[in-house]
Parts: C-alpha cells; structure tokens; sequence
C-alpha cells in the first residue's frame, strides 16, 4: 500500500469540503420529511375498492384520468387521487 503525504492545510481545506457536503445531503434527505407524503396503495388496493377490473385500472393509467407513481415494476396511488 502506498502512502499519500498532504499538508495539514490541505488536509482541512478537503476535510471542510466534505462537511459542508455531508450537510448538504442531509439537508436534501430531510427535505422530504417535511411534507407529509401520506399512504400510497397499490393495484390491489385501487380494485378491491373501486370495484373495477385490472384492465380498467390499466385504461384508466393510460388515459390520465389516473395519477400514479411507478417504481421499478410496482405501481402506487395516492388515495386522494
């Protein structure tokens, strides 16, 4: 293994840096947690209640009468929605 010799000065200039961005990532981490994000359902969830096929939950995405939200292959609804 090799050994890297750098001034103290450097050393806290680049120790400065990485504080100020470990701040600025949790400040975007909490960012979120302000708002209130609520219970997301998934298409079970939509059918059960609404009382509609899977097909018509699918007609109703692609049409846009239906917001939701896609992550990977799963799929939620805000219940106000």
């Amino acid at each position: 293994m090799d050994a890297i010799i750098i001034e103290r000065s450097a050393y806290e200039e680049l120790q400065t840096g990485f504080n100020s961005f470990i701040n600025k990532m949790k400040a975007m981490a909490n960012r979120g947690t302000d708002k209130k994000m609520g219970k997301w359902v998934d298409n079970s969830e939509v059918i059960s209640s609404l009382h509609i096929s899977l097909r018509t939950l699918q007609t109703l995405r692609d049409n846009g009468t239906l917001a939701y939200s896609q992550i990977e292959r799963k799929i939620y609804y805000k219940p106000e929605d």
